[in-house]
Order: C-alpha cells, then sequence, then structure tokens
C-alpha cells in the first residue's frame, strides 16, 4: 500500500492549478494539465527520502512540506527549507534521472500536482512550447536554490 493517493485531475481543480502555474498562460495550463496528476499524503507522511532514486516532482497545491537534510549524527537532520503551495519540490531526479538529495515529510495534509519522468519526456515531445516553458522554470528553481546555498556556503566559510 502506497503513503499516498492519486487522483486524475478535474475541472474544479483548474483554478487553483493556475494560480500555482503563474509561470504558463492559463491555456497552456490546460495543455500541460494531461501530463500531471494529483497526490495527496497525510501529515507527517514521507513524501520522498533522500538517497532514494526518485521518478516525479511536484507543485504543491495544498500543505506544508519540510525539506530536510541528514546529518552525520544518526536522526538528527537540518532544515533546508519550509515549503508552502507555489513551491516545487523534486525536481532533480526527474530531469537527470539520479536520487533524491534530501528527505521531504509532509508538515500537513499536502495536495500536490506531480509530473515524473516519462510524462516531462512525453510533454517536451507532444507539445514543445508550454514544456519547455516548464523545464525553464525547473532550471529557475534549481538556478536560486543554487544561489541561496553559495550565499549560505560562503557565509559559513
Amino acid at each position: 500500500m502506497s503513503d499516498y493517493s492519486v487522483r486524475p485531475l478535474c475541472e474544479s481543480d483548474h483554478d487553483r492549478i493556475v494560480s500555482v502555474m503563474r509561470f504558463l498562460d492559463p491555456d497552456e495550463v490546460c495543455v500541460v494539465c494531461p501530463y500531471f496528476e494529483v497526490r495527496t499524503w497525510r501529515a507527517d507522511t514521507v513524501l520522498m527520502r533522500d538517497g532514494e532514486s526518485g521518478d516525479f516532482m511536484g507543485i504543491i497545491l495544498a500543505g506544508q512540506v519540510a525539506v530536510r537534510k541528514e546529518t552525520a549524527f544518526p536522526g538528527k537532520y537540518t532544515l533546508v527549507a519550509v515549503l508552502d503551495p507555489g513551491a516545487m519540490v523534486g525536481e532533480i531526479p526527474v530531469v537527470e534521472q539520479g536520487v533524491r538529495c534530501a528527505t521531504v515529510v509532509a508538515m500537513s495534509d499536502v495536495e500536490m500536482l506531480t509530473l515524473d519522468s516519462d510524462g516531462l519526456e512525453r510533454l517536451l515531445a507532444e507539445r514543445p512550447d508550454p514544456g519547455v516553458k516548464v523545464l525553464k522554470r525547473i532550471i529557475h528553481v534549481l538556478s536560486l536554490r543554487l544561489r541561496k546555498a553559495y550565499d549560505r556556503l560562503s557565509s559559513l566559510l
């Protein structure tokens, strides 16, 4: 049994999806929606685990997640970020077919718009214009996170 439930997108999701995908025109949101699904997790559930292979990324529709990195001390972690609706999470393995680099835990019940690596490939092949916009958004998010990591590292050195 999985730790989440999955459901297809429905028309009543449209306004919420448009609000978290502001990087797309509303018409483009309708075009990309068939490549996504909605997953729901209960509070305190691990959505993604550091070191495990990942096959999906998400955009938070509702709820809040904690992104944390394990430390050298068993059972201890560093809180990397708290993410709210509209935030993207888990995008690295979808782009590079790798493993998760942090653990993500639901701080409340979480509903997330998810896209797996096959869906991203299909989106780019079948609908390249909005697909490239999704990919550019992923790159933008990764760039911001890398910049913040550089800032944190330089303040420690």
